[in-house]
């Protein structure tokens, strides 16, 4: 599985103009929505901020990875927000979020495999400050996918 194929442009929203958490879920939930890879908003962001609850998930160098299985969730899917300013996120190196990477995942058996799969994938991936630099830089869901590929 290579994150290239996963990522969906549909689902990616680069130049975001957002205050807050809140904001960033709505309309990158918004986004799953209208590409046909969830069926509430409400219901998935709930399991969202529920899964927010365990622990942060801004990993630091200004990356966050929310996630959540939820049984709103009809395809595994990556929603990515890349925004235009830092906005205040709980993360391990007390500083904000402007990439946000949000999984999509069932809250079955094989919805769990997926989501570690996509976990494990990711990190790896945003474990390369290159990646993350030129993630943080795009413009468009070309040069998101374009970032990834290192």
């Amino acid at each position: 599985m290579e994150i290239t194929t996963i990522i969906d442009p549909r689902i990616v929203k680069t130049n975001m103009a957002a205050e807050s958490k809140g904001d960033v879920l709505n309309q990158l939930t918004t986004l799953l929505l209208d590409a046909g890879y969830i069926t509430d908003i409400e219901g998935f962001i709930r399991d969202i901020y529920t899964r927010e609850e365990e622990g942060m998930t801004g990993i630091g160098n200004y990356i966050a990875i929310p996630h959540g299985k939820s049984a709103f969730v009809k395809e595994v899917g990556v929603a990515i927000g890349v925004l235009e300013n830092e906005i205040p996120w709980e993360t391990l190196d007390g500083k904000g979020v402007k990439g946000i990477i949000l999984f999509a995942v069932g809250n079955d058996t094989a919805g769990a495999k997926e989501h570690l799969k996509l976990l494990s994938l990711f990190a790896r991936k945003l474990g390369n400050d290159e990646v993350i630099k030129n993630l943080l830089l795009s413009k468009n869901a070309d040069e998101v996918m374009k970032a990834f590929e290192l």
